[in-house]
């Protein structure tokens, strides 16, 4: 019972700091504003923001690793010498891909 008292606390302190703290942003623009963090697009001012977030919400530590570990793979894969697609790779995802790309 005590480990789910610790938990609704940092719960509690979490969303008390998100909604409270001067220049945070929520959980949602903080996913807005990854591919801008990672690429080193973000103004100073945002970045520490950004940072601050991270700092207090370990779902946004663990998602950003995630988007970094999915950029990391989709660089490896096509890095490979042997740029072509495997056969079976349906037109309409490469596309999309294609499509998400250029947006």
């Amino acid at each position: 019972m005590a480990h789910r008292h610790k938990f609704s606390i940092r719960k509690w302190l979490k969303g008390f700091m998100l909604k409270h703290m001067h220049g945070m942003i929520t959980c949602h623009q903080f996913e807005e504003f990854v591919f801008s963090y990672l690429e080193g697009s973000l103004p100073a001012r945002q970045c520490k923001v950004f940072e601050l977030h991270l700092r207090v919400c370990r779902e946004c530590r663990e998602y950003l690793a995630a988007y970094q570990r999915t950029i990391e793979l989709g660089q490896a894969m096509f890095s490979a010498d042997d740029e072509s697609l495997p056969e079976d790779v349906p037109e309409d995802l490469i596309t999309a891909i294609l499509d998400a790309r250029n947006q």
